[in-house]
């Protein structure tokens, strides 16, 4: 076995499926991108050089872009700091119910997560139609008028409503990895910081959260993703509108690459969300990890 593996060529094979998978789904996209961005190509015809006009353009003339970056920076923070809060308070109410109620919760709570976001985004659409939906027949119906509104064209409540929308359909997936982290918490911790006088509230701040810090990070990382790249329930909802008020990245992305056929421009876009992605999830790891350059 040694023998094998000290062996070069064998360490080469086995390395160069993986490498070469890496390179060419990965690096090749990314350099060809960053090439593409260079250029003012419509995605036909010839590509003309343009340095880095298109970069330029983004940063200083592109409110859109802007407005789009802004707008999933907020989705990410209302997913790390209320879906994942929300979500780890009831995986910890859930784990101290009997098991089959807690099974029949769970799988109550996890049903939007594996719902195609098409059926999502048209559940949806029909609950908050301002004519028909649901939403607003309740809130009519118990007097309150006055808060029924166009939910989805309403410049005031689009954003509110797909930001919530994004979070519905995600929830599940925050308790399910918060709930089975929990179940890794050994009992004898917890036991030891009861003897010690702990409460609950102190006991889940210094014992339970610490110990679950992996997971956390895991969720957060992942949620960060996510968010940044979040277009398809923009897409089948409100389509960025009214006006711009629900642009996000990837969808703005989408839009000035197809729909106005300006490729070069749009992977320009594409590269600085690539950068941005990169920045927030390495400034998240270092955070969680207590990386604070102090030692």
């Amino acid at each position: 076995m040694n023998s094998v593996l000290n062996s070069k060529k064998t360490i080469f094979l086995l390395v160069f499926p993986g490498l070469a998978i890496m390179v060419f789904a990965i690096l090749a996209p990314i350099l060809l991108s960053l090439y593409y961005s260079l250029t003012s190509w419509s995605g036909f015809g010839a590509k003309e050089f343009i340095g880095l006009a298109n970069y330029k353009e983004i940063i200083t003339k592109d409110a859109t872009f802007w407005r789009s970056l802004w707008n999933a920076l907020l989705l990410l923070g209302v997913t790390v700091f209320i879906q994942n809060v929300l979500a780890f308070i009831l995986a910890s109410v859930l784990i101290q119910l009997t098991d089959r109620l807690s099974l029949i919760l769970r799988t109550i709570y996890f049903v939007p997560a594996i719902l195609t976001v098409v059926v999502i985004t048209k559940l949806w659409v029909n609950i908050m139609n301002p004519n028909f939906g649901l939403l607003n027949k309740l809130l009519k119906s118990a007097g309150l008028e006055d808060l029924a509104y166009a939910w989805l064209s309403d410049p005031k409540t689009a954003l509110g409503a797909v930001i919530f929308i994004t979070v519905w359909h995600g929830f599940g997936w925050a308790l399910l990895f918060y709930y089975s982290g929990l179940t890794t918490v050994p009992k004898e911790l917890e036991e030891a910081a009861v003897v010690d006088g702990a409460g609950p509230v102190t006991r889940y701040l210094k014992v339970v959260i610490p110990y679950m810090m992996p997971v956390i990070q895991a969720v957060i990382i992942i949620d960060i993703t996510a968010c940044l790249k979040q277009m398809e329930i923009v897409m089948l909802t409100t389509a960025g509108g009214p006006g711009n008020t629900t642009q996000f990245v990837a969808y703005h992305l989408y839009e000035q690459a197809f729909k106005f056929s300006r490729y070069g421009y749009g992977n320009a876009i594409s590269i600085l969300f690539v950068i941005i992605a990169l920045t927030i999830t390495l400034l998240a790891r270092k955070y969680l990890s207590g990386d604070n350059g102090n030692e």
